[in-house]
């Protein structure tokens, strides 16, 4: 509920206050819509097992949510890694920011982002749903994600996916070593600003993205690359939650907490 009141409310104001109408908020209404999609694709068919005393999917129900949950949130990273560009543009290059980052050129963007993550999860799900399971049909998870599943896999199919997981994992860093350049040239351009105001704005403007990222690529890294001698069904379903639900529900508060802009819109929305 907190995850689509949120990203419900910060989609309405973008949309409704022309104040809003930049490609900061234009990509923000984009995370949000994203955060909405994942948190549906997860949460409500977890609610329906739990009040109906059952663990069952369907076969089918499992490939949809599988992907459309790597839709999601490969399409969030790839956005993510399109914002950081943004902040790049405005804090490093603000005189050429209004031609580099025109409305066309944001919509291609976002677009790409949205493709990236349609064509990557029709991969993945193609190549595992194309395997035989051999191994039961117990998913260790309160949703369909893609390493329980290749578990249940035989172990001579299971090269079958490797080729799009390497795909991927070099999307995946590609994007994080982007975002982690932009913020070191953001950081070098901000702290040679005279003014501590300026300062301060710039830290205010790059901030909440910096968090979002940090949540999400500091869960998903953990979850991906603990020992198995942590591996246990309490701590994988703890780190299921931290980097399925929490970031949709807590984006929308991270990027309004330190935007007056937003605020100043989502209380004119709210009266």
């Amino acid at each position: 509920l907190a995850a689509l009141l949120g990203n419900g409310l910060i989609i309405t104001a973008v949309a409704c206050d022309h104040h809003l109408h930049t490609p900061m908020y234009f990509f923000l209404l984009n995370l949000s819509l994203l955060d909405i999609g994942t948190i549906s694709v997860i949460v409500p068919k977890s609610m329906a097992n739990s009040l109906w005393d059952t663990r069952a999917i369907s076969y089918l129900g499992c490939t949809a949510q599988l992907f459309l949950i790597l839709f999601f949130f490969l399409a969030e990273f790839s956005l993510l890694t399109v914002m950081a560009y943004d902040r790049f543009v405005a804090i490093c290059k603000p005189l050429h920011y209004g031609t580099i980052m025109g409305s066309r050129a944001c919509v291609k963007m976002a677009a790409a982002a949205w493709a990236s993550g349609f064509l990557n999860s029709v991969m993945h799900t193609a190549k595992t749903f194309s395997m035989p399971f051999c191994k039961g049909n117990v998913v260790e998870q309160f949703f369909c994600e893609l390493p329980p599943i290749l578990k249940l896999s035989c172990s001579d199919s299971y090269l079958k996916v490797f080729w799009a997981l390497v795909i991927s994992v070099c999307l995946f860093f590609g994007c994080f070593i982007f975002i982690v350049l932009s913020y070191v040239q953001i950081f070098t351009a901000v702290l040679r600003i005279p003014s501590e105001q300026g300062r301060h704005k710039a830290f205010s403007m790059c901030l909440p993205h910096l968090a979002v990222v940090s949540l999400l690529v500091s869960t998903v890294i953990f979850a991906c690359l603990k020992p198995p001698s942590l591996s246990s069904p309490a701590l994988d379903l703890v780190l299921g939650v931290l980097y399925s639900v929490v970031p949709p529900a807590v984006n929308p508060l991270i990027y309004s907490m330190r935007n007056k802009e937003l605020k100043d819109a989502l209380r004119k929305l709210v009266q």
